[in-house]
């Protein structure tokens, strides 16, 4: 057994810059999701990849929003959303919900249902996870939303997951993370 590393000497005053972040999160590979909401402060969605489980009891999951998103105040003001898993088919469609596309044009570039809470379901998702925004904690220049699931839907034969890393698109088979 070997010895335990030494920590490194951090200056706890340095501040990292942020492109340097960005690029090192750039080799982090995510699956893709579309974020959806409707309600009475209107439908809208944004591509996402800052998604992940937080706990199964209860079934909890956490999504990252930018304040500055278009999908931002529908988001805040319906407490709801729809975690849509893409598909490697997907990827002009997470184009143009991680644009600057109209939402109207965004939804009309695909099918959509809805489960309990109302929010926009990607018919051919890989799964759907339909929630309820329950926490709101507010990091740097985004908010962290905690959200309970309150239904899922599953495409069992939906092709391969969507991935990006490396600042692209890529399938799991390719993606080699």
């Amino acid at each position: 057994m070997s010895a335990p590393l030494a920590p490194r000497d951090v200056d706890p005053a340095a501040v990292l810059d942020s492109t340097q972040f960005r690029d090192a999160m750039a080799r982090l590979g995510s699956a893709v999701n579309i974020v959806t909401t409707n309600g009475p402060h209107g439908w809208a969605g944004f591509a996402a990849s800052a998604v992940c489980s937080v706990t199964d009891m209860p079934p909890t999951l956490l999504v990252c929003v930018q304040r500055t998103s278009s999908a931002y105040a529908a988001l805040h003001g319906n407490r709801v959303l729809c975690v849509n898993t893409l598909a490697s088919s997907h990827e002009a469609l997470s184009q143009l919900f991680g644009g600057k596309t109209p939402m109207s044009q965004r939804f009309a570039a695909a099918e959509w249902t809805a489960l309990a809470t109302g929010a926009p379901v990607l018919r051919d998702a890989r799964v759907a996870f339909d929630c309820r925004i329950d926490r709101v904690a507010e990091v740097g220049t985004h908010d962290v939303l905690f959200c309970t699931v309150v239904a899922i839907a599953s495409n069992g034969g939906a092709d391969e997951g969507l991935y990006y890393v490396e600042r692209r698109y890529r399938r799991l088979a390719e993606a080699q993370i």
